[in-house]
Formats: C-alpha cells, structure tokens, sequence
C-alpha cells in the first residue's frame, strides 16, 4: 500500500456515536457528525459518501450498489460500525477497490446474554406475568397460573456456531441444556467436548430433536428465508424458536401463522427483515416476546466497537490493511 493517505482523512458518520467514540473521531480526524440520531435518506446518504475518504454506516443503513457508485472518487474505506454486514453490497464496494471493514468479536458476550435472557423470558413466559402485573389482572399466585416450560435438561438447536453461538452453547450448558448444532463446517472435537455439543450435518434432521431452536448464523443468499414454512414445519409443536441474527433469515408470515397456529410453542425475536416494523400478526400473539434489535446494546459494547472503527481508519490512513477488513465471501 504505496499510495499517499490523508493523517487526518475526511470522515463521514451516519448515525450518531456514543459520546466517547465521536470525542476521539474529532481529535483524530476531519469528522462529519449527526446532530440529531435518526436514519438518513438515500439522497443525504448519497451526498455524505461523496464528500469523505472514509464512510461510516451502521446496520441501519443500506449501501447498495447505487449508493457505492454515487461516491466520488475521494472514498477510500467503508468503515462499518457493526458486526453484520449485509446491508453492504460488498462486491460493488470490492470492484471499486473500497475496503470495507467490521467491528468482530466485542459483542459475543452481550449478544449471547440477550440470546439467553430472551430464551428464558420466551419460555417461562416472562411477558405475561408482567403484563398481568402492569394491567392489574393479578389475582395472586396460583398453582396453575403462568406455568412455563423448564429449559433444564432440554436439547438446544444452535443454526450457526460462530463466536455467538458457542457463547449461547457455553451459557445453556450452564442451564443443564443439550447443545446440538448445525454448522457448514462440524467443529473439532476438542470443541465440541467443551461444549457437549452434538454435530448435525444435516439441518433439516436436527430440527425435529430440539425443544429450543436459536438462530445465529449469518444473512447471505444461502440463509436469506432460510426457515420458510416447509422448514418450521419440521419443529415440533413444544418448541421455542428464538432469533438474535437477521430477520430475514426466518419467513415472519409463515412463523406468525404457525404460533398461532400452535404449532410452535413461541418465539423470541430481537430481530425482523424490515426493522423498525414489527408484522402486526407477530405484535399481536402473546406466546411471542419482541425486542427492538437491543441484543448488543450495552455501553461497553457500543464503546468498543467505536474503538474498533477507529483502528480501522487509523490503520488504513496509516497505510496499512485495516485489522478488520471483510472479505467479498465474507459470510
């Protein structure tokens, strides 16, 4: 990498930072900061892109092929602020020769918390118990009343055993759960002892053996409506699905019709494919828990993944590979 880069390189932020993340892109560099936290529109997106070396998105933005072929021939790195990247057209960043780069493996830890507490929110039927307290049907405690399901010797399908996912395993089997996974590569068994995990090569064949299913691999061609209603219908009536990835991974309309269908037990969902709207039909089940996309929402996650873009620019303006730079196959 030969070529002469800016110390201080115009920088670009979509959304706004935590405090501490933007103090330090002043110090650093020639920052274009939001004033106000909102998603900008394509056209603002577009003239943003235009005008800086480096683009900082976050996941709530969708640079596609247009928005990438709008910048000017300054744009020299899209530095993502976040884990996931599909909402980058990568091939049409990667034909431009514009890097792109993510922040891995500082949200492993509070993903798979919250994959955890919304499992056993969604099982034990935590929402409900609220509800009834927050809208005064409580009557006081009764053997029959608000009975979930203990997850205790229970077998746990993982879709994905990445960093997330073995984190999940680690967690579940501090709850007394059998880990089973499905994986596109089976992990070494040195692994898989530390886990109790149980290898399936074929999804399809782990589906029916599961009392909890939880999604955490990542969204590409391959898994995009990857549990369409074919693929739910192969889960047992008593099962929990829980999802933390993508949205788009599950078809909402054919999970919405099997819970209420009963032929789900419930869901927890912490994602959806046309986030910020939630399907009316999935709001409107009480055997399913929603959250707004917070699984990685802590104050030392979002710091560091702030210092992560950093080093990803500063490393680039300083004339080497970014530490974090994601590959045209990435996923």
């Amino acid at each position: 990498m030969s070529e002469a880069r800016p110390a201080r390189p115009k920088v670009f932020v979509t959304r706004r930072l935590p405090d501490v993340t933007e103090t330090r892109m002043r110090e650093l560099f020639d920052v274009d900061l939001r004033d106000a936290d909102r998603a900008l529109s394509r056209a603002e997106m577009s003239a943003g892109i235009a005008d800086c070396d480096v683009f900082v998105p976050t996941v709530s933005d969708e640079i596609d092929a247009d928005v990438i072929a709008s910048a000017g021939n300054r744009l020299k790195l899209i530095a993502n602020f976040g884990v996931g990247v599909d909402h980058i057209d990568l091939r049409a960043a990667h034909e431009r020769s514009i890097p792109v780069t993510n922040t891995p493996g500082v949200l492993t830890d509070d993903t798979a918390d919250m994959t955890m507490a919304l499992l056993l929110a969604t099982v034990r039927r935590m929402r409900a118990g609220e509800t009834s307290l927050r809208e005064g049907s409580w009557d006081g405690w009764s053997p029959t009343s608000l009975r979930g399901t203990r997850i205790g010797g229970k077998a746990l399908g993982i879709v994905g055993m990445g960093r997330i996912g073995r984190a999940v395993a680690a967690r579940a089997r501090a709850f007394g759960m059998d880990v089973h996974y499905h994986n596109r590569r089976r992990l070494p068994d040195g692994v898989e002892s530390a886990y109790g995990a149980t290898w399936w090569d074929d999804l399809d064949s782990m589906l029916p053996e599961v009392d909890v299913l939880s999604i955490h691999c990542p969204l590409t061609p391959d898994t995009d409506g990857l549990f369409d209603a074919k693929r739910l219908s192969k889960l047992g009536s008593h099962v929990y699905l829980i999802n933390t990835a993508r949205g788009e991974i599950i078809d909402e309309a054919a999970l919405a019709e099997a819970l209420a269908a009963g032929r789900l037990a419930g869901a927890g969902l912490d994602v959806f494919a046309d986030e910020p709207r939630v399907p009316e039909a999935l709001k409107s089940l009480d055997n399913v828990t929603l959250l707004p996309h917070m699984g990685s929402a802590t104050f030392e996650g979002r710091r560091q993944m702030g210092d992560k873009v950093i080093t990803n620019i500063r490393a680039w303006s300083d004339g080497h590979r970014p530490p974090d730079q994601v590959l045209e196959g990435w996923a």
